[in-house]
């Protein structure tokens, strides 16, 4: 006669076969690495004087941003002026004659130079009622107030240029303009790996 099966000696049995194979099944899943397309870490190459980011922004992003260095690098000044755009770039302040101090308001042209800089053309002048030349003013403007070392103020050409090149963000990267439309209110600016010369030129 045969024996009787034991349900539960087999019953035993699969479960732990269950058991066992589903151990191995999730440990090969969750220590597989999982197929990417990623190059290698060795193959990734930084190469320096490379424009890494295209940023877009407006009149009024800008104006925010130019007002808030504006507002710290004068903290200490008692001669304080005002940079903005509007259709034109704006810069506002004043400034003593025969001891009365004068408004004034200066109308730029922006222009993106080749390297990335950006010169500001003055076109037009408004000082009160008075009449004086832009070469004047801006003489009186050069003089009066003080200026980032990264902005040049050329009276004779009637000019600013603002040196972007020469003005280091967090670990040397540096920016360059793009482009500039104020009158459609399109801002483009690249953000730049540190170049081997470090001038951003």
């Amino acid at each position: 006669m045969k024996k009787p099966k034991n349900i539960w000696k087999w019953a035993f049995l699969i479960l732990i076969g269950l058991i066992l194979g589903s151990g191995i099944f999730l440990g090969t899943r969750i220590f597989s690495q999982r197929e990417t397309n990623l190059p290698p870490a060795s193959e990734v190459t930084v190469t320096k004087g490379t424009s890494v980011v295209t940023m877009n922004t407006n009149k009024k992003k800008l104006n925010t941003l130019m007002s808030y260095f504006l507002n710290n690098f004068q903290k200490d000044s008692d001669v304080k002026y005002q940079f903005y755009l509007e259709d034109e770039a704006l810069l506002t302040g004043e400034f003593p004659i025969l001891g009365t101090k004068v408004e004034f308001s200066l109308y730029f042209e922006p222009y993106v130079m080749t390297n990335g800089n950006v010169q500001l053309k003055a076109t037009d002048l408004s000082i009160g009622t008075l009449n004086f030349p832009v070469q004047q003013v801006m003489s009186l403007v050069e003089k009066s107030y003080d200026f980032p070392e990264w902005v040049e103020v050329n009276p004779s050409e009637q000019t600013m240029t603002i040196k972007l090149n020469q003005f280091k963000l967090q670990n040397d990267m540096y920016v360059k303009a793009d482009h500039i439309d104020l009158v459609g209110d399109d801002i483009q600016f690249s953000l730049y790996l540190p170049s081997d010369e470090g001038d951003g030129e």
